[in-house]
């Protein structure tokens, strides 16, 4: 009782319009497909017609393109407008932050995996808008914001700021792991025995799922509804080690800082559900496309985030019953190109690979690959050798890439270093 008056006054404090906007999603939840849309494309419009008005960048935008949101007749009118990325929303910060007065504003900054450092503010709308999509898929699994949960992301190994971690994460009634010893592991589960979620780096939870089976500490935790991926994919690989060690398969959570929440999946169908009221999704060239509706503090419209996507056919339905559109498969980020002696491939090929030998023989692999120079590639593989295995990732990659890169690849790698993010591809050429 005491955490969810916490979380309550804090939220009155920092998220006075969540409640309000969580109570909106849970009535749209059960929507029809033409009510959704109609919300969709009115709050569109207005965030067009406030961007107009007040963005530099957009105003300037808008006049280049004779874009009059004000004859916006349907999503597919955004077309009018070119794609903006990371790089956009660095090089025109200053114009693209509106002008106009909102009563809270707040810094929000990350690096993604691009690396690329970005700073934006947020209206307290946005931010609770946000949170209150993440919620609606907690409503979903019958958790609470405030219920007992534990937390992967990372650690700091300063003593000062372990503390101030520690307090600000009671505050929310979390814990999460500040080393990755057994003895801080078997602490962290006797904890989780209480807890009702648990969130996170995904390849996080999937590497302490390992060590908890090692240590024979598998599915001690009767209370746990929900354990949450998120900012990274969710391998197939994973699924088998979590459902393992805790008892529950890893479920999706996907968004990001500036796109806000895009889609979380449901429990009854599996799928990943489009929060449409608040974002448009675009898929071209495989790329997902999103914008934010939320964003009117800083407008992002039309950006693209970086990540490959595969949408579900519109006569796709899930059980559940939810009219949202549906995003089938997120195969990960472009990223930087593959660089061959002769030519350049998506770094995504390494996904179809392993994904192929999957699908034929049901044979799972993890990897990592790193190139350091033109032609040359590192395979990483964390399963051991095995030799019908390497004949397949062999098989395949000279499929796809034939002679032009020459690959080392090396088995019974420990990939993740528990400290961030595992980029799946690392490219280290400067200049092609």
């Amino acid at each position: 009782m005491i955490h969810k008056l916490i979380y309550q006054a804090g939220m009155r404090v920092r998220n006075p319009s969540l409640t309000s906007q969580l109570e909106t999603l849970l009535e749209s939840d059960q929507w029809s497909y033409h009510q959704l849309e109609n919300l969709q494309l009115k709050r569109l419009q207005e965030l067009l017609i406030f961007a107009e008005a007040n963005s530099p960048f957009y105003t300037a935008l808008f006049n280049k393109y004779r874009f009059n949101p004000r004859e916006l007749r349907s999503v597919e009118d955004l077309k009018q407008l070119p794609i903006i990325d990371k790089s956009t929303l660095i090089i025109h910060n200053k114009d693209i932050q509106s002008r106009a007065s909102f009563k809270k504003l707040r810094l929000s900054e990350t690096s993604g995996t691009t690396g690329q450092p970005l700073a934006i503010y947020r209206s307290e709308e946005w931010d609770s808008g946000h949170r209150a999509a993440m919620f609606r898929g907690y409503h979903w699994y019958n958790v609470n914001p405030w219920d007992r949960n534990g937390y992967f992301w990372g650690y700091n190994i300063d003593p000062k700021e372990a503390k101030k971690i520690k307090f600000l994460d009671s505050l929310q009634n979390r814990f999460r792991l500040f080393s990755y010893s057994e003895e801080e592991i078997e602490k962290f589960c006797n904890k989780l025995k209480k807890a009702t979620f648990l969130s996170g780096y995904s390849s996080m939870i999937y590497e302490v799922a390992k060590k908890i089976s090692s240590m024979g500490l598998s599915q001690q935790f009767p209370h746990l509804k929900m354990i949450k991926g998120t900012s990274e994919k969710i391998f197939p690989s994973y699924q088998e080690e979590v459902q393992k060690a805790f008892g529950l398969k890893m479920i999706s959570e996907y968004g990001s800082m500036e796109s806000g929440i895009i889609a979380y999946e449901c429990p009854e169908g599996g799928n990943m559900h489009i929060a449409m009221e608040n974002v448009v999704v675009e898929v071209e060239n495989g790329e997902i496309i999103v914008t934010n509706l939320l964003s009117h503090s800083f407008p992002i419209i039309r950006y693209k985030l970086g990540d490959a996507v595969v949408l579900a056919p519109e006569n796709h339905k899930c059980p559940c019953g939810r009219h949202h559109p549906i995003i089938l498969d997120i195969q990960g980020r472009v990223g930087k190109p593959v660089i061959g002696k002769l030519n350049s491939y998506p770094s995504l090929t390494f996904y179809y690979v392993f994904k192929n030998i999957t699908l034929k023989t049901g044979m799972i692999a993890n990897y990592q690959a790193i190139q350091n120079e033109k032609g040359k590639v590192l395979l990483r593989i964390e399963q051991s050798h095995n030799e019908i295995l390497d004949r397949l990732i062999k098989e395949q990659l000279n499929a796809y890439f034939k002679n032009d890169i020459v690959f080392e690849i090396k088995y019974g790698e420990k990939l993740h270093a528990m400290n961030g993010k595992l980029k799946d591809f690392i490219q280290n050429i400067e200049s092609i």
